[in-house]
């Protein structure tokens, strides 16, 4: 894990999941209850101040204002779109920037956040790809995305019609924003647990989702250290096309990712993998390449949630008509395989799956697609 200091030196306690936290307290002197406390004013009420948390003891809130902040990324721009959604371009360093996005639903409230300021991934169909690789995130990047959107959305937030006591703004988050997260292995492990920590964001593991283009080693670490919802990029039934969509596949290809898929869920006892597959028109959006699909999921524990290609400037793709889109759904619904068709949201702000870009004006690492060997995964 990177835990984040500031240049006096102070640690950025959103950094840490719970053992950090503990061994953070205890080197000041204290008790791991305190820990437990902390966590509940910097998550449960989003409180950055420490001398607003009243029942902790004065001297330790001291020696806290001393060695540790609470410090989050900055907000840039904030975009609102027509259907609700909101983007925000967040500021990572002097120069790079990541964004976020948030897509209010009546019954939840999701938060798409990123893992990294780029992509070195490369794949062929998605806006952040095109944009390069920087560097990973770190945890209190990652965390602070979700701290401070809870901060933001909790202000004007009003429960929907019909949802739950106590609902909040922020019921799902997903990692599927700028970067791969499994090549940030070190830094998003952490930041899940405190999402799914009773003492940091409580949301259910079911809820906490990590999408990754298929990096199997990591797969099969993932399910060695958190239990959270898996998605995979799949968008191909055969190695030949998904290598040119997905060019990790020439690494990891179809048969060895559904392998890692498979003991994944085993290990954690999930219910099912969503593999994600963006609807390109004339490329993998045929009545054959359907049953090509059933043929690879059918009697797994899979689903597949069909995401309608959103345009960006550049790209050589087009979005697959809906007629097209909803024979292909049938042809999988009557093959036995469980699929979905993701609604868009927020296009008209550049806010919608495989639109994110951010800003990334160093591109450090060459992109797999031109070179395998270019992708630095943490490990």
């Amino acid at each position: 894990m990177s835990v984040e200091s500031a240049g006096d030196g102070r640690m950025n306690l959103l950094g840490f999941e719970r053992a950090g936290l503990e061994a953070f307290v205890a080197g000041l002197g204290s008790k791991p209850f305190r820990a437990r406390q902390l966590m509940q004013w910097i998550y449960g009420r989003g409180e950055s101040r420490f001398e607003a948390m009243t029942d902790l003891a004065k001297d330790f809130r001291a020696q806290l204002a001393q060695h540790a902040e609470v410090r989050a990324p900055e907000i840039v721009t904030t975009q609102r779109s027509a259907d609700g959604t909101r983007k925000w371009l967040l500021r990572a360093d002097a120069t790079q920037a990541i964004e976020m996005v948030y897509i209010p639903e009546e019954s939840r409230g999701t938060l798409c956040i990123s893992s990294q300021v780029g992509c070195a991934l490369d794949c062929s169909f998605c806006s952040t790809a095109q944009q390069g690789f920087n560097r990973n995130l770190t945890t209190a990047e990652i965390v602070g995305q979700v701290w401070l959107a809870a901060r933001e959305l909790e202000r004007d937030f009003v429960p929907p019609p019909g949802a739950s006591p106590g609902q909040r703004a922020i019921t799902n988050v997903v990692l599927m924003g700028m970067g791969e997260p499994l090549a940030n292995f070190r830094n998003v492990v952490p930041a899940l647990r405190v999402f799914t920590d009773d003492f940091g964001f409580d949301i259910s593991r079911r809820r906490v989702t990590l999408s990754t283009s298929g990096l199997v080693p990591q797969i099969y670490r993932l399910a060695e250290e958190v239990n959270v919802a898996l998605a995979v990029s799949l968008h191909a039934p055969t190695d030949a096309l998904r290598s040119e969509l997905v060019p990790i596949n020439r690494r990891h290809p179809i048969a060895e990712l559904l392998e890692a898929c498979w003991h994944y869920l085993d290990e954690q006892n999930g219910r099912s993998v969503t593999f994600e597959y963006v609807m390109l028109d004339g490329v993998n959006d045929q009545p054959a390449q359907a049953r090509e699909l059933v043929h690879l999921l059918k009697g797994r524990p899979a689903k597949l949630n069909l995401i309608p290609f959103n345009p960006f400037p550049g790209t050589r793709y087009r979005r697959s008509p809906l007629p097209a889109i909803l024979r292909f759904r049938d042809e999988l619904l009557a093959g036995g395989v469980l699929a979905t068709i993701r609604r868009t949201r927020g296009d008209d702000i550049d806010a919608a799956c495989g639109q994110l870009a951010g800003r990334v004006s160093d591109r450090t690492t060459v992109r797999l697609g031109n070179r395998l060997i270019g992708v630095a995964v943490q490990p």
